[in-house]
């Protein structure tokens, strides 16, 4: 491979972003895209995937390069050295890039591949927690398989297409999709490619959704004409899976504190042509209140520590801070004691997080079940899905059923 300087310059601004501006690694890669119009298809590969590469392994990497943060520009040229060294490609001749001693890189690599915390690029405390949680073995697994890189699953909406159809579409754009089996409505993308550039994406047939977020709303076990309220709503990912669900059909009010996710939702539910969401602003504890004993289905996809899906947000380990985790598993225990009472008699709730941590997941929903709240609801099953077995982000469901 030939390192190009406009792509790598433009890698290296973006890391300094991250690393020492604390820019989100999604936002900085959408700005580096737009750097260059002239850039090809595997140009915008090279710098996207480079970029999270790096803040990937961004622990194991500083350990090689024997660098500490903040990282100085020469200190960020030498993580970008190592990345190049361990992929086998030829450093150029630049002022910016030091003698690199290969074997010497190498070496290190071997060594600090004996430490867990250091070889999967995470840290301490987050491996400490999470040892305590789910045990060295089913950590170490799954650990390994969260820092590999996410694929690109669309969910079909069936609104609009069939999973077939979408399939057949998608290949005359030139970009082959695989259905994956035991997952209704998802393709998987063979090759990656920009799938928001597409007629089909354009005409509302399909969003792009993880596998096991995909499960969610069917945990749900929704039908045509309910009152169903999403709680957590954000951009609206489930809310319009279980619309398709619904078939358009009844009621979908999708509630959430930022407005702003509300907006986009509203736009993606008109590229969707869906036309049962209403949404709600969650500013006080009237427009919850309000809802009290009205609802079929409600479906609380909890804010929380988002370990399960470090594949596709590997810069939120950096973010990250061990009080967070402290603070939303307060936040996760109100939100299930208040919104689990906009569940009318008879009506199912789910919960469910983004994350592998059993105290955000099934003891969350135990310590509800005990409380007076939760005398209310009878548990019906849960669903633990992890990223090593199922090749997916982790994530966690629990449907219970209100007396």
């Amino acid at each position: 491979m030939r390192l190009h300087r406009n792509l790598v310059f433009t890698v290296i601004d973006s890391i300094h972003d991250i690393f020492n501006e604390n820019v989100y690694a999604d936002k900085a890669v959408e700005k580096a895209l737009k750097r260059d119009k002239r850039w090809g298809s595997r140009d915008r590969k090279f710098v996207a995937e480079t970029i999270y590469d790096i803040v990937r392994w961004k622990r194991l990497y500083a350990a090689i390069a024997d660098v500490k943060e903040p990282f100085s520009r020469p200190n960020l040229w030498r993580l970008f050295s190592v990345w190049c060294v361990l992929r086998g490609i030829q450093l150029p001749d630049w002022k910016q890039i030091e003698p690199t001693p290969t074997r010497r890189i190498k070496g290190k690599f071997d060594e600090f591949s004996k430490t867990r915390k250091i070889r999967e690029s995470i840290p301490d405390w987050m491996d400490e927690i999470s040892v305590q949680e789910l045990g060295e073995d089913l950590w170490t697994k799954e650990i390994a398989a969260l820092n590999k890189q996410a694929e690109v699953i669309l969910r079909t909406n069936t609104l609009n297409i069939s999973k077939q159809d979408l399939q057949n579409q998608l290949s005359k754009e030139n970009i082959d999709a695989q259905p994956i089996k035991g997952y209704e409505s998802a393709l998987k993308l063979v090759e990656r490619a920009n799938v928001f550039k597409t007629e089909a994406f354009k005409k509302g047939y399909f969003e792009v959704q993880d596998a096991s977020s995909q499960l969610v709303a069917e945990y749900l076990d929704v039908t045509p004409g309910m009152k169903v309220v999403d709680t957590c709503a954000g951009a609206g990912g489930k809310t319009l899976h279980i619309a398709s669900l619904m078939k358009n059909k009844g009621q979908i009010i999708a509630m959430d504190i930022y407005e702003s996710k509300l907006r986009k939702l509203k736009v993606r539910a008109k590229r969707n042509k869906v036309h049962n969401i209403d949404t709600r602003v969650i500013d006080s504890t009237k427009p919850v209140k309000k809802l009290y004993n009205k609802a079929d289905r409600v479906l609380i996809d909890a804010p929380c520590s988002g370990i399960g899906v470090l594949r596709r947000n590997p810069d939120s380990k950096w973010k990250l801070q061990p009080q967070f985790l402290d603070e939303i598993r307060k936040v996760q225990q109100d939100i299930l004691q208040q919104y689990s009472k906009m569940v009318k008699s008879g009506g199912k709730l789910v919960y469910a997080t983004c994350s592998v941590l059993p105290s955000e997941n099934q003891l969350q929903v135990d310590k509800f079940l005990a409380s007076d709240e939760g005398k209310e609801f009878t548990f019906v099953k849960d669903h633990k899905v992890l990223a090593h077995q199922s090749g997916f982000d982790g994530f966690y469901m629990a449907l219970l059923e209100r007396k």
